[in-house]
């Protein structure tokens, strides 16, 4: 792996450092819908561009899971970050629980928002198809959208939702991608963390339902605890986002003081 400096944007000064890690359809500006309402007293968030979204569009990379959470330990030590908390959406979710292995010591909590879970989410048919070929087919990217979230959403918000993930992402690494969080398997290096962890999930979302990460994440971590947002699919931060935020700070703001572990 090559050492990178993720491309990023703090918000806030508070003592609860956090990361916010976007999915596999956006870059950082998926958490756009949440910024103006984040507290930004008790928490400082750092909003990253994994390689090959946004401002590292062009960064070459393996683009894993794996890689992504050695990037945000690179970056926490350049940003004087002893210990922080990962908020993470999607593929993000997937980043979140490979710090639990990557470095444990220094994670304080994580909350993945429909978070694909550390055991991959295999495709397989035409389903498998959808998904390789969304990397050139706008359209499919529109048919994953819409089925994620319900089929409730409007149009224009779907096109709009498009529009920004073909703008943000370059389309090698998209699919180079979707083989990382998809396809590997790396339960066995996380089941048991007792890093706290949440999840939130949209009771909108077929591919990952409460059920689904009830089976997985509340299965693993002792620790761990749901949300279910009735109003919500996949897209949590534009579909409900005080919701969102009410569930993931009032989680991070149940942290004790920040002292690393003797």
């Amino acid at each position: 792996m090559t050492s990178f400096v993720l491309p990023h944007e703090v918000h806030g000064d508070g003592p609860h450092k956090v990361f916010a890690v976007h999915g596999w359809f956006a870059d950082r500006s998926a958490y756009a819908a949440v910024l103006p309402d984040l507290d930004r007293t008790s928490f400082s968030y750092a909003l990253v561009d994994l390689r090959g979204y946004g401002e590292a569009r062009d960064a070459t990379g393996a683009y894993t899971t794996a890689e992504a959470a050695v990037d945000l330990v690179e970056l926490a030590d350049r940003l004087g970050w002893e210990r922080f908390s990962v908020i993470g959406h999607s593929m993000g979710g997937a980043v979140a629980q490979r710090l639990l292995s990557v470095a444990p010591h220094r994670v304080r909590r994580i909350a993945g928002v429909s978070p694909v879970p550390a055991s991959g989410l295999p495709l397989a048919g035409e389903q498998a198809a959808l998904f390789a070929d969304a990397a050139h087919r706008a359209e499919n990217r529109r048919t994953i959208i819409d089925v994620t979230t319900g089929g409730r959403r409007p149009a224009a918000w779907l096109d709009r939702m498009v529009a920004r993930s073909l703008e943000r992402s370059d389309a090698k690494a998209f699919r180079a991608w979707l083989d990382s969080w998809a396809g590997e398997d790396f339960q066995a290096d996380v089941v048991g963390s007792e890093v706290p962890a949440l999840a939130v999930a949209g009771a909108l979302d077929p591919a990952l339902s409460p059920e689904v990460l009830r089976q997985t994440w509340m299965s693993w971590y002792p620790r761990a605890r749901l949300a279910v947002l009735p109003g919500a699919g996949h897209y949590a931060m534009d579909e409900t986002p005080l919701d969102l935020i009410r569930a993931v700070e009032d989680f991070l703001r149940a942290d004790t003081p920040d002292r690393r572990p003797a």
